[in-house]
């Protein structure tokens, strides 16, 4: 049976700017019972700039929470429950506007959310192409990350590197060594445009660590834009690696 339905939103206009790193780093971040899903052999992550809109948790729209700005970092990973592979997203960090937001999601579902102030434009370049950015102030600073993009939509190509980022419908977040939560996103496939230009200026080692440094300030693997849909967040349940392993038996 499925959970309920904890969180629904609609989640619009995603700039995805994609990194691949060593996957060494991400070992302290990966959730138990899980293990890297990689692209043809790469580890990729994902900076993303998107718009929270009507957003309702069990239902209900909190007042000044219910539309707002959002940058994480995310990589992704996979879980095999003893009869499918269950691909997932890990979130290393996620930057939002409003206070409430990281006590309960921090709390119910061991995620990464800090509040920082933040703000977005979207401007009209020409009649084909529109700018998006997502801006985040951290220690007086205005970091940016944001792209010009063809308003051409089209669906992903079957096989792409975009169907790969877009479709993984769970999230994991690491509990301890032995267990970890699992939750799953619902939405329908999404279209995506071409990026022709686009911005990520951010102090990466005061928000992500020295680690994470190399690969966020070099050349990104591929940049593209999402337009996204409404979305739903079922409740979250613990994945243990005992049960795994006896499942599997």
């Amino acid at each position: 049976m499925a959970k309920i339905k904890f969180l629904t939103a609609t989640w619009k206009n995603l700039v995805m700017i994609n990194y691949e790193v060593d996957h060494e780093i991400l070992k302290p971040y990966l959730p138990a019972a899980t293990e890297l899903d990689l692209w043809q052999g790469k580890c990729l992550v994902s900076m993303v700039g998107f718009l929270f809109l009507d957003t309702r948790v069990l239902g209900v729209k909190w007042p000044g929470h219910i539309n707002f700005e959002e940058v994480n970092l995310r990589f992704y990973v996979r879980h095999f429950d003893g009869t499918e592979w269950k691909r997932g997203t890990v979130f290393v960090s996620e930057i939002v506007p409003k206070a409430m937001i990281p006590l309960i999601a921090n709390t119910l579902y061991k995620e990464h959310y800090r509040r920082l102030p933040m703000r977005h434009k979207i401007t009209a370049v020409d009649a084909n192409h529109t700018s998006y950015l997502y801006e985040w102030k951290l220690n007086g600073r205005w970091n940016k990350l944001g792209a010009t993009v063809n308003t051409d939509f089209a669906p992903m190509l079957p096989g792409s590197a975009e169907e790969f980022i877009l479709e993984h419908y769970w999230g994991y977040n690491r509990r301890s060594d032995v267990n970890s939560m699992e939750y799953q996103v619902e939405h329908v496939p999404w279209h995506v445009g071409k990026v022709t230009d686009f911005v990520f200026e951010a102090d990466v080692k005061e928000l992500y660590g020295q680690a994470f440094e190399p690969f966020l300030t070099v050349k990104p693997y591929s940049v593209f834009f999402a337009e996204g849909s409404e979305i739903s967040v079922r409740a979250a349940t613990r994945v243990l690696i005992n049960s795994v392993i006896k499942n599997n038996k």
